[in-house]
């Protein structure tokens, strides 16, 4: 299959509902993620604390999209019908197959459920199985020690450190991990978030763990930004 860019669609799987990001999903974001300093801590955006701090960062998201260099979605958890994210993809190159994830924002209350796997699940599968893209790849802050052992336990290749990567909102620079998935990998990637969504829609599981293992709590992982 010939790679092509992603479109805005609606991806649904068994826990959540991958819908393209639009003004009115703010209301329902702001509700689950903002003004959350742990939600927002490793992303290179400042939290927001106003529903129209919140408008002010997707803003330039969706005139991105109109424009064709992202796609962005709104995490929808299926049980509750809330919005409970962001996912999306930018950074795509048909001819070298590749696609990049980015800003992916989970609620604190949705960690470590059945839904976080199923959001990664979904850009995943729908990168290599629709899109016939042949790499897929994000980066995340060197010190999300949990991001990184939930990258690293699914089967996520790190591909090493970018140092003095990206600007913070403060001003400081960070170090950022680089992961990947090759379109070779995604079977057994696939097979082991299956298995831990399986195991989280259970019951919790041992240990702490990241997004997207344990119980559903009311309502997925973090993050490559």
């Amino acid at each position: 299959m010939p790679a092509r860019a992603p479109r805005p669609v609606v991806l649904t799987g068994p826990h959540v509902r991958l819908e393209p990001l639009s003004r009115d999903h703010l209301e329902g974001l702001f509700a689950t993620c903002g003004g959350d300093e742990e939600v927002w801590r490793w992303l290179i955006a400042p939290t927001p604390r106003t529903p129209g701090e919140l408008a002010a960062l997707v803003e330039p998201l969706l005139a991105q999209m109109r424009d064709g260099e992202r796609v962005q979605f709104a995490v929808r958890d299926r049980g509750t019908d809330r919005a409970i994210g962001i996912a999306g993809y930018r950074a795509f190159d048909v001819r070298h197959e590749r696609i990049k994830l980015s800003w992916l924002v989970i609620a604190r209350p949705y960690w470590r459920t059945a839904a976080a796997c199923g959001t990664l699940a979904l850009q995943l599968a729908h990168a290599f199985e629709d899109l016939g893209m042949r790499r897929v790849f994000w980066h995340t802050d060197h010190r999300n020690h949990r991001a990184r052992g939930f990258f690293d336990s699914v089967g996520a290749h790190c591909e090493g450190t970018h140092r003095r990567d990206i600007r913070l909102p403060d001003g400081t620079f960070r170090d950022s991990d680089y992961y990947s998935v090759l379109r070779e990998e995604w079977p057994e990637v696939k097979a082991r978030l299956t298995a831990r969504a399986a195991r989280a829609a259970a019951g919790p599981a041992p240990g702490g763990g990241e997004p997207g293992d344990g119980a559903r709590r009311g309502g997925p992982p973090r993050r490559p930004s």
